[in-house]
């Protein structure tokens, strides 16, 4: 399935049906009097998240989305049928903003979320709404509210738990493929990794997911390349593992770029913390493995995990490394929600207790 991280649709909620004048005319019933019925409520369009998507790839060949309006009232006092509600159904971390791109409607984190995009209108009142004891026959009665319509961005963000970056064929994806089940495609050129790829990783019985980016050049923040769209996938991260080629002339300057690109980007990626990888050191003699670990150590100011994915050496050291800031993101989770969890149960535990025979 071809992945799709972004999709701009047109969404329009139901009219309300129109109320209806009626009058009751039965033979030998002297005084029927109004029975115009109400319009039906128009159709909601709601998005609602889902596990069993990954892309937004759905909403490529489908733009636009409509409920139905209600139908109107009719007489006998009989009310329209509501017009039926449009689900979207958007993967897990999909993001949905009003048609500048910029202002956040809702954050889709979890499986079950569901947000009201636009509301269906109300039915109209028919003519039996208005009778009353000085209108007995009255002859008016309400059209249906107007439906709501507006253009939506999608953005798919993945959840990850860490996130690969780094210069084209720095070893991103060949890392991705050992140490988790995923197949990204490996090649000798540039930019064989063209949409992100996921993979669980398991090591000491714990378990994060890992994303693997498209590679950065200079530039990408301008479109340079594949440019930085692909970055927003490591938004949500709790760490990155930046790798640099050890084979590469200047490896200092490599990470500077990638170092530059996020910064460009913004966003608080180039906050985040990092982890520095050397990658492909079993192609280095020790003399060389020596000079770029000095090179990387003197721009970072600590010493590189020196690693090789064919042979693994370092692999586990990253993944051990990586672990420790998840596992300290997850415990603070727990933290807070525990914390809030006891602030609850301590303003509830102080409410006041109802006085004895007391009935709501």
């Amino acid at each position: 399935m071809k992945f799709l991280d972004q999709a701009k649709v047109f969404i329009a909620s139901g009219a309300g049906g129109n109320g209806t004048i009626s009058f009751r005319r039965e033979k030998y019933i002297e005084f029927g009097g109004p029975d115009g019925g109400d319009g039906g409520k128009g159709g909601d369009v709601w998005a609602e998240c889902v596990h069993s998507l990954n892309t937004l790839i759905d909403y490529r060949y489908q733009q636009h989305f409509k409920a139905r309006r209600g139908e109107s009232g009719a007489g006998r006092d009989r009310f329209g049928k509501g017009g039926d509600d449009v689900v979207l159904k958007l993967p897990v971390g999909t993001q949905i903003f009003e048609e500048d791109n910029e202002t956040l409607i809702a954050d889709l984190t979890e499986a079950g979320q569901r947000v009201l995009l636009a509301q269906g209108g109300n039915g109209g009142w028919g003519n039996a709404r208005f009778k009353s004891s000085t209108n007995r026959a009255p002859r008016r009665a309400n059209e249906g509210q107007e439906a709501e319509e507006r253009w939506i961005w999608l953005r798919l963000k993945l959840i990850a738990d860490a996130g690969l970056v780094g210069l084209p064929n720095a070893g991103k994806s060949t890392f991705l493929a050992t140490v988790t089940a995923a197949k990204p495609k490996i090649a000798d050129y540039p930019f064989t990794t063209l949409t992100p790829n996921l993979g669980v990783v398991k090591v000491d019985e714990a378990a994060f997911v890992l994303a693997d980016i498209p590679g950065l050049i200079e530039g990408a923040s301008e479109g340079l390349g594949l440019g930085d769209r692909f970055l927003g996938h490591v938004e949500r991260t709790n760490v990155l593992l930046h790798l640099v080629d050890a084979t590469q002339d200047d490896v200092a300057a490599d990470y500077r770029t990638i170092r530059g690109e996020l910064a460009a980007y913004g966003n608080g990626l180039s906050e985040k913390p990092e982890l520095v990888a050397l990658s492909k050191v079993d192609s280095l003699t020790p003399e060389a493995r020596a000079e770029k670990e000095a090179e990387i150590t003197a721009i970072t100011g600590t010493k590189p995990i020196m690693l090789s994915s064919a042979s693994g050496e370092g692999v586990t050291e990253a993944l051990r490394a990586i672990n420790v800031y998840v596992a300290n993101v997850r415990q603070m989770l727990i933290d807070e929600a525990e914390a809030k969890e006891a602030e609850e149960l301590a303003i509830k535990e102080d409410r006041p207790a109802p006085t004895e025979g007391w009935r709501p």
